[in-house]
């Protein structure tokens, strides 16, 4: 499973929508499961996006069905962020150095 960050914002409609079913939130999260992905976290935020998702899909495609499915409806716009931890960042970065080297002692 690929993990994903989804920053959101509500429009008025969503705000609308939330205000008189704050439940929705929780419906949403099944509807994503329904699609074949995961919510494994999520925050209400300030600042520039009202909500940030953490969410495991199975592939890009599964995921940007999900973006287009939710941005569809007209309550949110959604931009999506593929993530990778950071001890598998630490491991790539490592494999990348070690490579670079023996590519330069080749030299």
């Amino acid at each position: 499973m690929t993990t994903f960050i989804m920053l959101s914002t509500l429009t008025d409609e969503g705000r609308k929508t939330l205000k008189q079913r704050p439940d929705r939130l929780k419906a949403v999260n099944k509807e994503v499961e329904s699609m074949g992905a995961r919510v494994t976290a999520q925050y209400a935020v300030l600042g520039g996006y009202d909500f940030v998702n953490v969410i495991e899909a199975p592939s890009n495609e599964v995921m940007a069905r999900i973006a287009m499915e939710l941005g569809a409806r007209g309550t949110m716009k959604v931009n999506t962020l593929p993530a990778m931890g950071i001890d598998q960042f630490v491991e790539m970065m490592s494999k990348s150095v070690k490579t670079m080297n023996a590519e330069e002692g080749r030299s």
